[in-house]
């Protein structure tokens, strides 16, 4: 039985997922499990293995 963190993200889900803000391809960060949109600078968390693509949710992405 695996537990809400051990839930591994589909990273098939990510072809169908783009940036709310930006409309724009997002790519996965398998370590801090995150997508992550370059062109909004926003950082989406990934919990339970589900994308939580709210911006009031995503942190900001530092250059």
């Amino acid at each position: 039985m695996t537990t809400p963190a051990e839930t591994k993200f589909d990273r098939r889900m990510i072809e169908a997922l783009v940036c709310p803000v930006t409309q724009t391809q997002l790519t996965y960060d398998a370590d801090k499990q995150e997508l992550l949109s370059k062109a909004a600078n926003l950082a989406f968390p990934i919990r339970g293995g589900i994308p939580v693509m709210l911006v009031d949710e995503a942190r900001k992405i530092e250059d």
